[in-house]
């Protein structure tokens, strides 16, 4: 028995450097990878899955989303309408139905976001309010796993459109329909 005992002891000697692990943190150097950095890029060919997986096109990283200046799909009525009802369900409850940021959760206590009508905001690419929905920014976490890729760009159609109709000028109305225009 004394035997087994003293094998065991000489065994589990070696599990000691257990009790040392190397820790990183995401943004801390890390000389275990060749880049040198803890946070990794996932492997070529792989599929996000769980519950924090964000299912985008290939080519939607943040800066890609960003430098996008156009809507790259059509702008049709129905495109507007369902970017309305998106921006209803997932936005309005924060960033209020006219965008102005003055939510039902904001008069409750919760921290306002942006206005859309800032100037900041108002001559931002279209892109970045689908990164932002993607990727989540601040106080907003990401919605990419929650709206549908198509419905992010309805949304964000929807909120030019809001901010549009808060800074439009008499020169944006048709000549035949200014007559009708109560001014200054």
């Amino acid at each position: 028995m004394g035997v087994v005992a003293g094998l065991a002891v000489i065994l589990l000697a070696g599990c000691d450097n257990m009790k040392k692990q190397a820790s990183y943190r995401t943004e801390t150097p890390n000389p275990h990878f060749a880049n040198g950095t803890t946070a990794q890029h996932p492997p070529a060919h792989t599929v996000p899955h769980g519950s924090n997986a964000v299912r985008t096109s290939a080519a939607e990283s943040r800066t890609e989303l960003e430098g996008i200046a156009e809507l790259p799909v059509r702008l049709t009525p129905e495109l507007l309408k369902r970017g309305q009802t998106e921006f209803n369900v997932y936005c309005a409850v924060c960033h209020g139905p006219d965008g102005y940021g003055r939510g039902i959760v904001v008069r409750r206590g919760f921290p306002a976001p942006p206005s859309f009508h800032d100037e900041r905001l108002r001559n931002a690419p279209i892109g970045h309010f689908v990164a932002v929905m993607t990727h989540g920014y601040g106080m907003m976490y990401a919605y990419g796993d929650r709206v549908r890729e198509a419905d992010r760009w309805a949304i964000a159609a929807y909120i030019r459109a809001l901010q549009r109709s808060q800074n439009a000028l008499p020169e944006d109305v048709p000549a035949t329909e200014r007559d009708g225009l109560a001014g200054p």
